[in-house]
């Protein structure tokens, strides 16, 4: 009975190491899930006023995370605000301006004519004529003046426009929101703080960029191609697998990370060769994405090669696994 114990548990681990084994045209590497960190900064320094999230919580694009506060740019807003209105008025006041002097020109301009018929008749004097004539060009030198004042106020005003539209969209900006769907990381400030320029209050995970890198020999990495299919599994839910592709394949060779092998292993040369899971994969599952789960990467090198199970048991985004 002993003996033939021994021999089924020896037929079994032959049976699994079978099903194990990868088919010519399938290579792999080991891994771990990973994804695209986004930081949520500042665009200039201010200060904390409030901090709507904490580490771990799930966020949304446009989700607002960080208020700053922004009484000095309000105070500045109210400042070009005020600064336009007394240029529009300025402006109203020139506009009025130039429509009085133009009557006053077409006045004195029927005068002059006025004055030029009574000279050519003898009836009038050639000094009435002269001070007309005279009012008349002071008249349109002033309206020329005021309508280069008109222009000049109205430029003003575009600039004053300008100003209060570059502060309302710095006040914009110190609302942060979240540029992606992601878990927060790390909360790097608290209320009260004043960031510097471009200082980060919060890092994310990004769940929708998620992927895992693998480390393959020359003779392997070399039959790689962009594109080309991949699996991903995980240690612990190796009976299913998550449809990839590969998005990049590393262009010089390195020394295994020290993460990946051991350390005879990592004092071979590799190439890193990335696998990236699909956008639409990656959201429908995004509550339950945890990066640097430890798994293992396969790389299609043959296109004809069938997947093995568990390989072809693939998770989708539309029914959970077929």
């Amino acid at each position: 009975m002993i003996a033939v114990a021994i021999a089924a548990f020896i037929g079994f681990r032959y049976w699994k190491g079978k099903q194990s084994e990868l088919p010519e045209g399938i290579v792999s590497g080991n891994g771990r899930i990973e994804a695209k960190l986004a930081d949520v900064a500042a665009k200039e320094p201010l200060r904390v006023k409030e901090i709507l999230v904490n580490e771990g919580d799930l966020v949304k694009p446009g989700q607002v995370l960080v208020r700053l506060d922004t009484s000095t740019l309000e105070s500045s807003l109210a400042e070009a605000n005020a600064s336009l209105a007394a240029t529009q008025e300025k402006v109203a006041v020139a506009e009025a301006g130039i429509v009085k002097q133009r009557s006053e020109i077409q006045l004195a301009t029927i005068e002059v004519e006025r004055a030029r018929r009574l000279v050519a008749q003898g009836a009038g004097s050639q000094r009435d004529l002269d001070v007309r004539a005279s009012q008349l060009e002071t008249t349109r030198a002033a309206l020329a003046e005021a309508e280069a004042t008109l222009k000049t106020s109205r430029e003003e005003i575009e600039v004053a426009r300008a100003n209060a539209a570059t502060i309302e969209t710095r006040i914009a900006d110190a609302t942060l929101k979240s540029p992606v769907t992601g878990r927060v990381l790390y909360r790097l400030a608290e209320p009260g703080e004043v960031l510097s320029p471009g200082g980060p209050a919060l890092t994310l995970v990004n769940l929708e960029d998620v992927f895992m890198e693998i480390f393959l020999p020359a003779s392997e990495a070399a039959r790689v191609k962009l594109g080309s299919e991949a699996r991903i599994t995980v240690d612990f839910e190796p009976d299913r697998s998550i449809p990839g592709y590969v998005s990049f394949v590393s262009p010089e060779a390195q020394f295994t990370p020290k993460q990946v092998e051991t350390k005879s292993e990592r004092e071979k040369l590799v190439f890193r060769v990335k696998i990236q899971v699909p956008r639409e994969l990656a959201s429908r599952y995004v509550e339950r994405i945890k990066t640097g789960i430890r798994g293992v990467g396969y790389v299609k090198v043959d296109p004809s090669v069938a997947w093995p199970h568990p390989l072809s048991n693939v998770i989708t985004a539309e029914s959970g696994a077929h």
